[in-house]
């Protein structure tokens, strides 16, 4: 049964209940450690998918590895552990931005869509299914968000520099310092800016009457020629440094708009991209300019001293566009992978994924542990030292990776990954619909809501999901839908509506005799 409002609002503040004795037991326990935790810088690129990088995370280097410029990236993963099983908590932007903030999955936090303007659904229409109530307005002030766990825990000075699209426009959530970060840097409701060019003052004023797109709180670099990723660097170092004079730990969520649409080129670097296509050129200057920023931070932490106590994560929030072609083929820009983002299929949440913490991951080295993004919020915490690494909670979705960044294994058996969206993105494409998932092991099973169809793949022996075995391994059908089956119940998450019956839809075991 789908949930309502209002049961919608006791599983969160149940679970922000929760997160408040945890983290009175934690922060209780701190005084008797001691020690001081490290800086966190968490580089949260858009739209940026698996392959669109110089460095690979597939087996071999491909065409995509080849052609981006990814130098500063480089220098970070051979200073630490590349996981070539990095996921996204979602197919698209919000879901993934605000697990990230939670430690929960986008099924049990009933976020599974992207949010603009209050109180409005923006969900396409499909044609057999539509999307159940969820919150619509996303985070809200509340809810014990990661930078309020880290000052609590640790002091962290939080600041937020780039795209937030945390909380709908006109809501509390809109704005991160109302989610718990001490400095905000032009993130706001919007998951895309209106330009990224000073020129145009970040504002879609050249082209459009809507102003939700315009980027605030970079006025210093309006009418200049500047592109906007490079302004939010220079904008962060700023904070880096008065953070760090207060003596305090700093955490750092650095999320460029780049590289989401509009493609729009930096020109200082379309010089290394003669030759291909325009989009495609000016494709590769986001991603480069994207990268600068990477190393223009890690630039500042040199500066101030602090590169050996300074953890540095890199990731996407879901996989790479490819329904709209920058040149090439639809739906191929992420190959070897299926489709992109808003899919099913592994292009669309499978990102790039690189840890480096100084003294504890092994410079240079390859892991292919399943890890995603709600991951980070008890990882980070753990990383404080302050909870020795034991804070534990039943409704984070999220695992402890420290295990993992030490050389070791996750405790406990095996780990599942969830994915739940109950929504249309509006385009169509392999894998582009309504749905939930779930990988174990080397099994990973899709449950299409509107088709009723599922879909069973080996991703060890077919990383690209062509070859559908739901027929030949039904013993595998069985036990993965049992287990998809559960996560869902155990979330509570809210089915798709058939649009015919105006019921849920059944939950994937009904399906499989």
């Amino acid at each position: 049964m789908t949930p309502r409002a209002g049961q919608t609002e006791a599983v969160i503040n149940g679970y922000a209940s929760t997160m408040r004795i945890l983290l009175l037991a934690t922060v209780i326990a701190a005084f008797a450690v001691g020690q001081k935790p490290p800086n966190i810088i968490l580089f949260m690129v858009d739209d940026l998918g698996w392959q669109d990088v110089s460095v690979p995370f597939h087996a071999n280097k491909t065409e995509f590895n080849r052609r981006y410029r990814t130098p500063n990236l480089e220098k970070l993963a051979a200073r630490g552990v590349k996981f070539t099983n990095g996921y996204a908590s979602a197919p698209v932007c919000t879901p993934t931005r605000t697990s990230l903030m939670t430690g929960q999955c986008p099924a049990r936090t009933h976020i599974t869509y992207w949010t603009l303007r209050k109180d409005r659904d923006q969900s396409a229409k499909h044609a057999l299914v539509r999307a159940p109530k969820w919150d619509v307005n996303a985070l809200q002030g509340k809810r014990t968000t990661l930078p309020r766990a880290l000052k609590a825990m640790g002091g962290y000075g939080s600041i937020h520099a780039g795209k937030a699209h945390l909380g709908a426009k006109g809501t509390r959530g809109e704005d991160p310092t109302n989610l718990g970060f001490d400095v905000n840097i032009a993130g706001h409701a919007a998951g895309g800016p209106g330009s990224y060019y000073g020129v145009h003052d970040f504002s879609a004023k050249h082209r459009s009457q809507d102003r939700v797109w315009d980027v605030p709180g970079l006025d210093a670099y309006h009418g200049k020629d500047i592109y906007m990723t490079e302004a939010l660097a220079i904008e962060a170092r700023k904070a880096m440094r008065k953070v760090a004079k207060r003596g305090r730990p700093f955490f750092v969520h650095f999320a460029p708009y780049a590289v989401h649409a509009p493609i729009m080129a930096n020109k200082r670097y379309l010089k290394h991209y003669e030759g291909l296509h325009p989009k495609e050129a000016a494709y590769a200057t986001m991603i480069e300019t994207a990268d600068a920023a990477l190393g223009a931070l890690l630039e500042e932490v040199e500066a101030l001293g602090q590169t050996e106590r300074t953890v540095v994560i890199f990731t996407s929030d879901n996989g790479g566009l490819s329904a709209h072609a920058r040149g090439g083929k639809r739906h191929t820009h992420n190959a070897p992978l299926r489709s992109g983002k808003g899919s099913a299929y592994e292009g669309g949440v499978r990102v790039p994924w690189v840890v480096a913490w100084p003294g504890v991951t092994k410079p240079g080295s390859v892991n292919d542990q399943v890890v995603v993004t709600h991951d980070l919020f008890p990882t980070l915490l753990s990383m404080t030292g302050r909870s020795s690494g034991r804070a534990r909670s039943a409704a984070l979705d999220g695992k402890d990776l420290v295990p993992v960044l030490r050389g070791g294994a996750l405790a406990g058996e095996e780990r599942s990954v969830l994915w739940h969206m109950p929504h249309f993105w509006g385009v169509n494409g392999p894998g582009i619909a309504p749905y939930s998932a779930v990988r174990h092991g080397k099994w990973k099973l899709l449950y299409f809501h509107g088709s009723r169809k599922l879909e069973l793949y080996d991703l060890d022996a077919d990383i690209g999901e062509t070859r559908d075995l739901s027929a030949s391994r039904p013993e595998v059908l069985k036990r993965m839908g049992s287990l998809l089956t559960q996560r869902l119940r155990d979330a509570k998450a809210q089915m798709s509506i058939d649009v015919k019956t105006g019921e849920a839809v059944p939950f994937p075991d009904a399906l499989i005799r």
